[in-house]
């Protein structure tokens, strides 16, 4: 496991559960306006674990694959990183 991914799991789980509270929230009626912030707060949760996750494996794995390999290694690399930021 990733050095960083204890801390996503963490934060996926505290939007899990906002995420159950939401719900709780549409089955008690509450506002739309209300609901409407809690799920964009969830989003930007979300948003945060993923782009930790890529910058993580950014620097760790395509670094890495940078820094140890041949140029058809670092091309491959390189290839890597281009695909993974297309996430961000």
């Amino acid at each position: 496991m990733q050095q960083n991914h204890p801390n996503i799991i963490r934060r996926l789980r505290r939007a899990e559960g906002h995420l159950q509270t939401i719900i709780s929230m549409i089955e008690k009626g509450r506002p739309c306006l209300e609901l409407a912030q809690q799920l964009q707060a969830i989003e930007n949760a979300i948003d945060n674990a993923k782009k930790a996750l890529i910058h993580d494996h950014i620097d760790r794995c395509v670094g890495l694959s940078i820094g140890a390999r041949s140029p058809k290694g670092k091309a491959a690399a390189l290839r890597e990183f281009r695909s993974i930021t297309k996430y961000l």
